[in-house]
């Protein structure tokens, strides 16, 4: 046993090391460190558990780190890209570009361009856009692949962001549908596809079964009038994961069972068309972590503030600035001293001036003090990418996959 370990007692593992270490291998605090083993077991128990039809796509923008991204790359059969930047770093990955689909209801001319002229499959979600990418296709002389979005006549509840159902920039509306597969069989572009995203974050089984059995229900309904099945029909995802107390895991195991009810149909009517699972946050979001360090602690009216050299401008999901209705605390603990015996009721707030920027609000913690480390959990996805890391120009955080 070594000077060194007696000198500093054992903190947070994470993959094996230690949260002391990795804040030396950073160089720095802040900084997010995404876990490549936590990674392949989801990866490993969902391929386990989906049937062997299912296609399984990651979506890039729950964690854009271009070393997440090639990892990935060797595990899933495709990626979504939500920008042309997305599209480069899936291409960099060396993923097939029929592997590839670019949502999005703001693409511009030139994310366009980019697009056909890669030869990745464009969710147009338009009229608009089906014109300009076929005009594209004129101009550099290639056959775009399409696929069409669609906002669903349904609407589900328990989940985190609804994305369908209603009025939206998202999609097109399934009673304008009809006409625009009209119209797109008379211009020069494949029909790859439709794609169907109802929701996100959601940690209730029977939501999820629900939405796929009517998304597939959908689907053959609007393809019964085509003269070839489409390639593949990507359901989107959906799959959530636990941030706050009292939340508990998704029971994935039912939801990919269900799925066994409903294959042998779609197969059945549309012969030779894949089905693709889309899902971002439920493969990473577990499998990360943001640490910050105590830079000073002070008490005001009878409240202990630990204050840090992170915040909101690093991780906006955190300080529920990022989609919460009510702001609940991520889990959160003293990285170094995670089961120390000296405890405390206080408020872990950032290095900005700003009252929004709250890590964790009324919580019981080991005591901190200046030089701990701060680690947020449950922050492998939208943690540094959905955040405003210009504001009020603090120093960017490292990102490292251990």
């Amino acid at each position: 046993m070594s000077l060194t370990f007696l000198r500093c007692p054992p903190g947070l593992q994470f993959n094996g090391v230690d949260v002391r270490r990795l804040a030396d291998r950073a160089g720095q605090t802040p900084f997010f460190a995404y876990d490549r083993s936590a990674i392949d077991t989801r990866v490993r128990e969902l391929r386990s558990l989906l049937p062997s039809a299912m296609l399984l796509h990651y979506s890039i923008k729950a964690n854009p780190m271009p070393a997440v991204i090639h990892y990935l790359a060797q595990r899933v059969d495709g990626f979504d890209v939500a920008s042309a930047q997305e599209m480069a770093l899936a291409l960099d990955a060396g993923v097939s570009p029929t592997a590839i689909g670019f949502a999005g209801p703001g693409k511009s001319h030139d994310d366009l361009r980019r697009a056909v002229a890669s030869g990745i499959n464009v969710h147009v979600e338009s009229d608009t856009q089906l014109r300009l990418v076929t005009a594209l296709g004129w101009e550099l002389g290639v056959q775009p692949n399409v696929v069409i979005r669609i906002n669903p006549d349904f609407q589900v509840g328990h989940s985190g962001m609804r994305m369908g159902g209603s009025a939206a920039p998202f999609g097109v509306d399934v009673d304008q549908i009809p006409a625009l597969l009209r119209e797109l069989a008379t211009r020069e572009v494949a029909l790859a596809g439709f794609h169907v995203f109802w929701g996100s974050q959601c940690l209730h089984a029977r939501t999820i079964i629900e939405a796929q059995r009517q998304s597939v229900d959908l689907v053959l309904r609007l393809a019964s009038d085509l003269p070839r099945p489409p390639r593949f029909v990507n359901l989107g995802g959906g799959f959530g994961i636990p941030y706050f107390l009292g939340e508990t895991p998704l029971d994935t195991r039912a939801v990919c069972e269900a799925m066994h009810d409903w294959l042998p149909r779609l197969a059945e009517r549309l012969p030779g068309t894949t089905p693709i699972l889309e899902l971002g946050r439920y493969l990473v979001g577990e499998a990360g972590i943001y640490v910050c360090r105590v830079i000073d602690r002070k008490v005001s009216r009878g409240r202990t503030f630990v204050i840090t050299d992170g915040g909101l401008h690093h991780h906006l999901a955190a300080s529920g600035n990022f989609g919460q209705v009510l702001r609940r605390n991520f889990p959160v603990v003293i990285g170094n001293r995670p089961d120390g015996i000296s405890r405390e009721r206080c408020y872990v707030v950032g290095c900005l001036c700003t009252p929004l920027d709250r890590l964790a609000d009324d919580v019981e913690l080991p005591e901190a003090h200046i030089g701990d480390f701060i680690v947020v959990m449950q922050s492998g996805a939208y943690g540094r990418s959905a955040s405003p890391v210009h504001f009020l120009s603090h120093p960017e955080p490292v990102e490292m996959l251990v």
